[in-house]
This record gives structure tokens, sequence and C-alpha cells, in this order.
């Protein structure tokens, strides 16, 4: 059953825009026929189409549906800008997986430059990317993916995390994995994690040293080194193995 983020006004969902068009146009739903909404304090209804006008569809409230669906933790996730495609992969796949924002990170060795002027198309698809991907993966919120910030700014939005990681491949080499375990048997429900992920080249001293210096611990994920757009699934995935299969 199809699912969708829509205003919700007591027992009743209004359903507008792209997800109106493809209702109607795509899916060619009629009168009657049940859909999943989700609104904004993360509360799922199975819904019947109840009128489907112009612009928008009507859809009211069959059963409230109960379940814990997203991750006990929130892990934001900081991608160090990687070239072609890779960060739609990874905020397809990472919302997949549970994540709770996307941060792109305009780093030292980051081959693709931001431009602030042609930015703003990319920044849409990129939360519309997010958005599908939760309606697919039956999330109950949709991850926000923020405009890149350079690492001033990554260290001034820093501030408030309760756990703060960097990827870094130097520890992977050393086997060092026992500090993102120790991080992870460490926290709490309702307490976050800010993972920091080079670009292809990897972080640069300079930039290590100075996350370091502002609370961030380097961690290495398991003996292989991963590329800029598996790191952080890898993570994901062990977040969501601690707090939810072990379980």
């Amino acid at each position: 059953m199809q699912r969708y983020f829509a205003k919700n006004e007591e027992d009743t969902f209004i359903i507008q825009e792209d997800d109106y068009h493809h209702i109607v146009r795509v899916m060619r739903m009629n009168m009657e026929d049940e859909i999943y909404c989700v609104n904004d304090n993360q509360q799922v209804a199975r819904c019947k189409i109840a009128n489907i006008s112009e612009n928008e569809v009507t859809a009211k409230v069959v059963q409230w549906l109960e379940g814990e669906i997203e991750l006990p933790v929130s892990v934001s996730i900081v991608s160090g800008m990687p070239k072609g495609d890779k960060l739609e992969w990874i905020i397809q796949k990472g919302t997949e997986l549970g994540a709770f924002k996307f941060i792109p990170f305009i780093a030292a060795r980051s081959v693709v430059k931001w431009d602030e002027k042609k930015g703003g198309k990319k920044l849409v698809r990129w939360n519309k990317i997010a958005k599908e991907a939760a309606e697919q993966s039956h999330r109950t919120m949709i991850p926000k993916v923020n405009t890149p910030i350079d690492i001033k700014e990554l260290i001034k939005l820093s501030e408030g995390f309760h756990v703060k990681l960097v990827a870094y491949e130097e520890k992977a080499r050393q086997g060092e994995s026992s500090i993102l375990t120790k991080k992870l048997k460490s926290m709490a429900k309702g307490q976050s994690i800010l993972a920091v992920f080079g670009p292809e080249g990897g972080l640069t001293e300079a930039e290590v040293t100075l996350l370091k210096d502002h609370g961030f611990e380097l961690c290495g994920l398991g003996p292989r080194i991963l590329r800029t757009e598996t790191a952080p699934l890898y993570l994901l995935s062990a977040v969501s193995y601690h707090f939810e299969l072990m379980e």
C-alpha cells in the first residue's frame, strides 16, 4: 500500500502537489482506495480516499497504527562532497537505513565545488530523493538534506550532539573498531550521533586534527577500507544492529 506524508486535520489528511499527481495520474486511484498517511507528529494512519478534486485528494482515517519505525538514536550523516551521483545514493540508501539528517560537507579534497546560484535545484532534488525513500521504506519522518557547509560551519553545528565521530581509514588500517562499539554501548534512547565521512580522497590531516580538537573521536569501520558512499551505510547498519536487532 502506498504511503504519503501529508497535512493532517483530526481524522482527515489532505494530499496535494506531487503526491496528488502520483495518486491520480500515476497510481490511478479512485474513491474508497486505501493508502497510508503520515503527519508531522510521525503518526501513521490507514486511510480511505474520500474525495478527489482538481488539485487535492482528501483521505479519511480508518485506523491509527502503532509501532516504532525510527532508530532509537538520531544519526546525522556528514558526507564530504563526492563526485557524480554518489551523494544521491547515500541519501536514498541512508534514508532506508534510518538516517535522521544529511549534511553535505565541502571538504578540502572534494572535487565537486558547490555553486550557490545553481545549487538550489540540487538541494530540491536531494530532499525529494529523501522523501521518496522515506515513503518507500515506511519511515515516519523525512530526513532533511542541508545546504553544503564548510568545516567551520560543521564545527559550530556539531555543538550539542551526544556523540561526534569521524570515520578515519587510518584507524581501519590499525584494526581500531572498539571506539564505535564503546560509543554505541554508552548511548541512551533519544541521544544523537554526528558522523563525518570524507570524500573520495579522504580527509586531510589538518581537517582530522581540527575535528579532534573540537571533540570528535576517530573510529574505524571494520578492517576493510570502504568507499565514501559505502561507509555511511556501514555505520547506519551497525547502529541498527546494536539498537534494534540485538534487542
